[in-house]
């Protein structure tokens, strides 16, 4: 035939054991893995359900933040607008008017964020 493929035919392959013994086996291991299956749904739907609830309950990111120093009493560093990706661990957020007065009082602006310039604050 002209322009026909060659598609192979597909048999139905009978892939399951012929006895009941066995065929009962593969149902037990089968029901025993669709249990597992299940089972790991629900605590997958769980974490999610759990970081989602986090994710809501977590309270808004500050608008400012206040980099302290190497150890707990060295004096401040730096002044970072909220979410800075240079603030360190050692950050924690402030008022508005507390990062201004930091500013004015001497702590350094990020370099990265300028909380100055967002602040209006020009040397």
């Amino acid at each position: 035939m002209a322009g026909a493929t060659d598609t192979p035919t597909i048999e139905h392959v009978n892939d399951l054991p012929p006895d009941l013994t066995r065929l009962r086996t593969l149902e037990t291991w089968l029901a025993l893995s669709l249990d597992r299956v299940r089972q790991q749904i629900a605590d997958a739907e769980r974490r999610e359900a759990e970081r989602q609830q986090g994710a809501q309950a977590r309270p808004p990111a500050p608008d400012w933040l206040l980099e302290q120093g190497l150890t707990g009493h060295s004096p401040p560093v730096y002044v970072h607008v909220g979410g800075c990706h240079m603030a360190s661990q050692r950050s924690r957020g402030i008022s508005r008017d507390a990062a201004v007065r930091a500013l004015t009082e001497g702590v350094n602006a990020c370099s990265h964020c300028r909380p100055d310039t967002e602040l209006g604050i020009l040397d």
